[in-house]
């Protein structure tokens, strides 16, 4: 239901209002770009945009992404008119304590946000992988020639200069372009201002030809001509000739409307102030009433949504009529969405882990029984598949079929080809597990986890069960020297609230390590593998597999140890060797393996103190950073690790000079417990 141009002004206005009102009375915020970008957006939600106000989690929804995050109070704007499950009074509550209008938008925590933005270029990278992964829900589950379309659904963004000035954006349209993703449509808000003042500041790079090198489409469009926009849209959406993403460079106009601070960097991250606010609705006609809605624009609101919701019904009752058609396609779509794996989980990934032999090699065994229990189980990794060992037997890569065709791309293909875009990797992914459907693993060295590092931050905060695979994750991958060879990393990752990690230290760990991650649902599960071999351990008679998931658990033991050896991954074996000599010169000692120091701090005091006690020496031992560890051994306890930076050289050698054998771990403990 198109609106007159009257009525489409006193709708765009409403937008633009309460943006201003909001961060006025907040005292806090971006009100130029909501009111920039009211106009394209007013004309994408109506027009194109497929949603049901009343169910933000449907399925067949087309996605929107607001990658500049900071104009938050537009998304804010127009949730609450068309009619999602947000009131004036959160929109009153803008960037205040317990609101649901927080100053970037957050999902989960405000309804119909499809995507956590803040950090500029994410919302770009997760826009792709949002697109990517409806690609290949598509590919599996929808018939060709059948009449309905299950996963047809679009991905729409808008993203700012901000955005396409950060790196992350650059990683991710080049895949977009590679895979061809052709349901992908950005709105470029090209307002040519920043923080600091004009965009001729730091970038003056001709956008368009970029992404044309990238493989997208480019159009254009006045940003506040509807009509333009709309035709834009539409020639984007038809998508003749091959397929593409397609970007729109919508010329716009920062603050539009206020009447001073239009065009000026005085708009971009401070409220207009009460006088210029006073002006700016004089200029638009708008009543002196803040967070004002006309009655015409609440009216037209409510019909425009009943008009989306008789939409949804008739995609339901298609729905309804293709899982009848196609049983075993319904049954795979409920099975993809659902991540339904089988019972026997545990079991056939620890039977499919060789006992011994580096962890990533152990890691890939377990992979091929994990992607055999779990069919939406896909990823890959940044160019290093086989360092990494996550090259999934017999998959075909994923892909447009028709690019590259000696390559044998298909979307149905299981194995991603990252490129060297750790960054993207990270947020693309992020953007899959957003969609649904599909569960997702990425792969690096784990000193590459800092090129992650903030997409790892935000898959935790909006609590994404993304599986980071990280390998050669110590001074012990050798040669390569201290620039790969990672130090402070796990602690790094560690830190991040909500990401549970592992640092298994033979098959066993590995294979629980895999079962934890695939049923875990609340956020990321950062693995850490190592280049080198490792023995298997010797467990007593009463382990479970399970107790790995306790995050530590008791490997050998004496009686009334007087101190307690705790190792993680490769350093878990020098302990168990270590133990057998201070035992040889009369210690009393306990051997705890530490998977999980997440999962481990997870436990009540007492089941913490039952594997490590508090009444004896607590020595740690893991090849990085040592500081954290105070936190399990005290005072009085020994951390031993590596407080500076690698070398080059064989891993032996590495051991040797560094104090990683047993007979130098046994000799500092002697002297600590001596007090020398």
């Amino acid at each position: 239901m198109t609106p007159t141009d009257e009525l489409r002004r006193t709708l765009t206005t409403t937008l633009r209002m309460l943006a201003a009102d909001a961060v006025q009375k907040a005292d806090s915020g971006h009100p130029g770009a909501p009111m920039g970008q009211a106009d394209m957006a007013h004309v994408l939600w109506t027009d194109f945009l497929r949603f049901d106000p009343s169910d933000p989690a449907w399925p067949g929804r087309d996605r929107f992404v607001l990658s500049c995050g900071h104009a938050s109070m537009l998304l804010y704007g127009l949730l609450h008119l068309w009619g999602y499950d947000l009131t004036m009074e959160d929109l009153q509550s803008f960037r205040q304590w317990g609101s649901r209008t927080p100053g970037h938008p957050e999902v989960g925590h405000t309804p119909g946000v499809e995507v956590t933005t803040g950090p500029l270029g994410q919302g770009v990278a997760n826009a792709v992988g949002l697109a990517l992964a409806a690609k290949m829900m598509r590919a599996r589950v929808d018939v060709p020639g059948d009449p309905f379309q299950v996963m047809a659904q679009r991905v729409f963004a808008i993203c700012s200069d901000g955005d396409l000035m950060e790196g992350i954006s650059s990683e991710a349209a080049s895949l977009a372009g590679h895979w061809r993703l052709d349901n992908l449509v950005m709105l470029y808000d090209d307002n040519k201002i920043t923080i600091d003042g004009s965009t001729d500041l730091a970038f003056t790079e001709d956008v368009a030809r970029r992404f044309e090198a990238f493989g997208w489409r480019v159009l254009r469009a006045d940003g506040h001509d509807a009509v333009a926009v709309h035709a834009a849209l539409e020639a984007a959406t038809a998508a003749p000739g091959p397929p593409h993403p397609v970007l729109i460079v919508c010329r716009t106009h920062i603050g539009w409307g206020s009447p001073n601070k239009v065009d000026t960097e005085g708009v971009h991250g401070a409220p207009l102030g009460d006088a210029e606010l006073a002006l700016t609705r004089e200029q638009l006609g708008w009543p002196d009433a803040r967070f004002h809605i006309p009655e015409t624009a609440r009216r037209w609101f409510a019909e425009a949504a009943a008009g989306k919701r008789a939409a949804r019904k008739t995609w339901d009752e298609g729905f309804a009529a293709w899982r009848e058609r196609h049983p075993a396609r319904a049954a795979l779509f409920d099975a993809h969405w659902s991540n339904a794996l089988p019972d026997d989980l545990e079991a056939r990934l620890l039977a499919a882990a060789p006992a011994k032999g580096a962890t990533r090699k152990t890691s890939s065994a377990v992979l091929q029984a994990a992607v055999a229990a779990a069919p939406q189980l896909v990823g890959g990794s940044a160019d290093l598949t086989g360092s990494n060992s996550l090259a999934i037997a017999g998959a075909t890569p994923v892909g447009d079929p028709e690019a590259h065709p000696t390559l044998g791309f298909d979307f149905a293909g299981r194995q991603i080809h990252f490129g060297i875009r750790e960054h993207a990797m990270a947020a693309i992914s992020n953007g899959m597990l957003l969609h649904g459907g599909l569960r997702t693993f990425v792969g690096t060295f784990l000193v590459f986890s800092d090129y992650m590092r903030p997409s790892v931050r935000l898959a935790a905060l909006s609590h994404l069960p993304n599986i980071l695979v990280f390998t050669h994750d110590s001074i012990f991958l050798g040669e390569d020297g201290p620039t790969h060879q990672a130090v402070e990393h796990m602690w790094a990752l560690r830190i991040i609230p909500g990401v549970v990690d592992f640092r298994p230290a033979d098959g066993v760990e590995t294979a629980m390590a895999w079962a934890y991650a695939l049923r875990h649902a609340t956020g990321p599960v950062a693995m850490a593998l190592t280049r080198q071999n490792l023995p298997a351990l010797s467990r007593p008679a009463s382990f479970e597999p399970a107790d790995v998931l306790k995050g530590a658990y008791v490997l050998s033991d004496d009686a009334h140890p007087e101190l307690c050896l705790v190792g993680t991954g490769s350093e878990v074996g020098l302990i168990v060797l270590a133990a057998e000599l201070l035992r040889a010169e009369g210690r009393r000692v306990r051997v705890v393996s530490m998977p999980s120091y997440a999962l481990f701090d997870r436990l009540s005091r007492a089941e913490q103190a039952a594997v490590v006690p508090t009444d004896v020496v607590v020595v740690t031992v893991e090849a990085g950073t040592t500081t954290p560890w105070r936190a399990l051994t005290g005072r009085e306890g020994l951390t031993l690790g590596l407080d500076r930076f690698g070398a080059s050289a064989p891993a032996d050698v590495l051991a040797e000079k560094f104090g990683f054998t047993p007979a130098q771990v046994a000799h500092r403990v002697q002297a600590h417990l001596r007090g020398v």
